[in-house]
């Protein structure tokens, strides 16, 4: 492994649910699902499952630090697991299904612990929070038909996601709370148009369509980051284009049958704003998307600036 790369360890319940979090983020080199915190050596999945092994189900994250820092996995971490359950999580029960953070040196259990503690005095979770962060033990890959399980059976997955209780959950938990008369008073009429109503914007006539400046597009509502000028690019159609967003998982996809057609939807991941559409005409070398988005669904952060407005973990976009 690099010497730039580290390890990151997580049990956040079953395993086939921690992946796709983390899944082709900037940063992310590569993640195992495996089995981790007991006495049996190389044990089995049908072993884990009867409880008698003390592992858990965990994945193991191979990342770039100066990309994706390790308090943004802990982050995402917290955001998939209900860490108030000591005793599984969701529908899946038992030890092997309980969570923890393994840490693989002091930096990451300080920096676990702190996130811990900054969870609870959040209030976000009115009970105790039972995750534990624990040394790093040796860690044993699963059977290869649990390697990437969300893409190999994508629909049973969402199926299985769905029906656990994990979905709901997360988006019950961690969406953002609007208040839509404080949300007219903060944005413009055209921005509550597009972001809240879905509304559409004028080609040609709005404020980010040829602009040029290096830096991130965030969310209007959110400031949740979405788009980079580096993948910025003039489409011609006279709203701002992009090849892809950041991260896959800022953006959520949906069909649109409106105004008498059938087109994909793009709206924020966070706030739930309505940003645009995708469509299939992009730039063929850069993989053939193309992201018109509204500019009253977005913010500008100059590069200068990120740092400063608390982005700067995205500068390595221009490095």
């Amino acid at each position: 492994m690099s010497e730039s790369l580290q390890l990151a360890t997580f049990a956040g319940g079953c395993f086939w649910c921690m992946v796709e979090p983390f899944d082709e983020r900037p940063g992310i080199e590569n993640i195992v699902s495996g089995y981790t915190g007991g006495h049996t050596e190389n044990p089995t999945y049908m072993q884990v499952i009867t409880e008698t092994t003390g592992h858990k189900e965990a994945v193991q994250i191979t990342y770039d630090p100066e990309i994706f820092p390790y308090e943004r996995l802990v982050e995402l971490f917290w955001q998939q697991i209900d860490p108030t359950d000591a005793g599984g999580q969701f529908a899946d029960r038992g030890e092997s299904y309980t969570t923890a953070i393994y840490y693989h040196n002091e930096e990451q259990k300080q920096i676990a612990e702190e996130s811990k503690r900054r969870l609870q005095q959040s209030g976000i979770f009115k009970d105790p929070i039972v995750t534990p962060v624990l040394p790093a033990e040796t860690f044993y890959e699963a059977e290869d038909k649990h390697q990437d399980y969300y893409k190999k059976n994508a629909f049973h997955y969402k199926r299985y996601k769905k029906g656990s209780g994990r979905a709901d959950f997360i988006k019950n938990t961690w969406k953002l709370e609007k208040n839509k008369e404080e949300l007219k008073k903060q944005l413009t009429d055209i921005q509550y148009k597009v972001t809240q109503e879905n509304g559409t914007e004028r080609p040609f006539q709005n404020e980010y369509f040829d602009h040029e400046e290096e830096g991130i597009y965030v969310d209007i509502v959110s400031k949740e980051p979405l788009f980079s000028s580096k993948d910025k690019y003039d489409a011609g159609c006279g709203w701002p284009s992009f090849t892809k967003p950041i991260e896959k998982q800022q953006v959520e996809e949906e069909m649109d049958t409106s105004h008498g057609m059938i087109r994909t939807e793009v709206r924020s991941q966070q706030a739930d704003s309505h940003l645009g559409h995708v469509f299939d005409d992009g730039p063929k070398d850069q993989g053939g998307l193309r992201y018109c988005i509204n500019s009253a669904a977005l913010e500008f952060v100059p590069k200068q600036e990120m740092e400063e407005r608390g982005y700067a973990h995205y500068l390595y976009l221009f490095k």
